[in-house]
């Protein structure tokens, strides 16, 4: 599994490269790498989960935070918002921050490992293109994990490909969150927000 952009030390040979990317009006810059997800660009899940979004304020977490392009975006929309960026990938966790820096967002701080297990408690939102190749039991753990950290009346947002089980992960958020609700969608992809 170590060649997956899951893994905690992906196998592939780093090459870097530098990307910008644009949404509602800010242009930032990312350095991305192989070995990583959706390397040299901005994924169009990410990004449909970005343009989704309202305003945030509080404390949030990007679970699952690749090289950072959720989080880094979420800083810089909203400048009271503290936000951690978990990835188990330790590449990926080391480009979000160096993405962190180059951007110039002190409200952001990195941790690497094991999302189920280091995300703060009480927290208001959190955000997640959960890494659906890794399997079904892990993303469900990171859901769990998820409910268990949001104070009551926080938010889960999420984006998931029909395809890769959309509509399961829906019926399964049920059984987790008061209320789970689609708010996008767009080639195949789903938005859904769940509250606590």
């Amino acid at each position: 599994m170590n060649g997956q952009y899951f893994s905690q030390n992906p196998e592939a040979k780093s090459r870097e490269t530098e990307i910008v990317a644009e949404l509602r009006g800010t242009s930032l810059r990312f350095i991305t790498d192989h070995g990583t997800f959706s390397k040299g660009r901005l994924d169009e899940g990410s990004a449909l989960l970005l343009q989704s979004l309202p305003a945030l304020t509080g404390r949030a977490a990007d679970l699952g935070a690749g090289w950072g392009p959720i989080g880094c975006f979420l800083a810089a929309w909203n400048e009271g918002l503290e936000i951690t960026l978990i990835e188990p990938n330790e590449r990926a966790a080391a480009l979000a921050g160096r993405n962190a820096a180059l951007n110039q967002l002190g409200n952001v701080r990195i941790l690497c490992g094991d999302g189920r297990k280091l995300l703060p408690p009480c927290l208001d939102f959190i955000l997640t293109n959960p890494p659906i190749r890794a399997g079904k039991a892990l993303v469900y753990g990171l859901f769990a994990a998820a409910h268990a950290a949001l104070k009551a009346g926080g938010t889960l947002y999420l984006v998931i490909r029909r395809q890769q089980g959309a509509e399961s992960a829906q019926t399964h958020l049920q059984t987790l969150f008061s209320s789970v609700e689609c708010i996008a969608r767009k080639k195949g992809f789903w938005v859904l927000r769940c509250i606590k």
